[in-house]
């Protein structure tokens, strides 16, 4: 079974590239599930229904979201009943939406969980607890499980990889919007990455207006935060996974910058 896991999709430059490169890569590998990172992909900070709908038809199977979940208040009316988006499961369980998810494809099904890191972050449930939680139930379905760690430290994402290490498929990290070189396969079967990386505006910080940014640094004033313009970094992961086992056989990391 090939995965492919794009990158923290930011705004509309984000989405296009998505787009553009789902098509591509579709054609050149035999992909069976696409899952992306969208909790930026509405301007910069949540996803909207319409956004959605618009990266599924783009050949999206499922959806991972994070801290900005809620970014957007219309997500309230669409989350609950639509069961290809997962938000962190580690969230207060009487919220709306599935901390996981499992989708069936033509050569299979794949489970999926989101987690959100708590170290430099919200102080909410504790993600190693709530994957423990959740496994009990996807493990019973599926031998193929993707782990969206939504984390800023990296110790917290590594640690979470051992944790889960042959329990899980792979553990993928998100959030910094900054790919790391430092993919693997654990000891048991799992892939990592600290961080897949983000598709969206390269010549900005991580995303937003550099200009912005810097006036932030500069001055400590509040500032509201736009998608920056130019060209658009693409980053993503493609997995190799024994589907009779759910191991991990390999991980290989996706970077192209493109003038858009």
């Amino acid at each position: 079974m090939k995965v492919l896991f794009i990158g923290d999709v930011v705004g509309n430059p984000g989405r296009k590239v998505a787009k553009e490169m789902i098509n591509k890569i579709k054609k050149e590998e035999a992909i069976d599930f696409c899952i992306v990172n969208g909790e930026n992909a509405a301007g910069g900070s949540g996803i909207t229904y319409v956004i959605a709908q618009e990266l599924y038809k783009s050949g999206v199977d499922g959806i991972t979201l994070g801290n900005h979940t809620w970014s957007k208040n219309e997500i309230l009316n669409f989350i609950e009943s639509d069961n290809k988006i997962v938000r962190p499961a580690n969230y207060p369980q009487e919220l709306p939406g599935q901390g996981s998810v499992i989708l069936n494809g033509k050569n299979g099904k794949i489970g999926i969980l989101n987690l959100l890191g708590r170290v430099y972050m919200d102080n909410i449930d504790c993600p190693f607890k709530a994957a423990d939680r959740e496994l009990e139930h996807l493990k019973k379905e599926v031998k193929v499980v993707l782990v969206d760690m939504h984390a800023e430290a990296t110790s917290e994402k590594i640690a979470l990889a051992w944790h889960l290490d042959g329990r899980v498929s792979c553990v993928l990290g998100t959030h910094t919007h900054v790919q790391t070189s430092d993919e693997r396969i654990f000891p048991f079967g799992t892939g990592y990455i600290t961080d897949v990386g983000m598709t969206g505006p390269y010549e900005g910080v991580i995303g937003v207006n550099k200009e912005i940014v810097l006036r932030k640094f500069l001055t400590h004033m509040p500032v509201k935060f736009e998608v920056a313009k130019g060209k658009v970094i693409f980053n993503a992961v493609v997995l190799e996974i024994d589907e009779v086992n759910g191991k991990t056989t390999n991980i290989r990391r996706i970077s192209e910058i493109i003038d858009v």
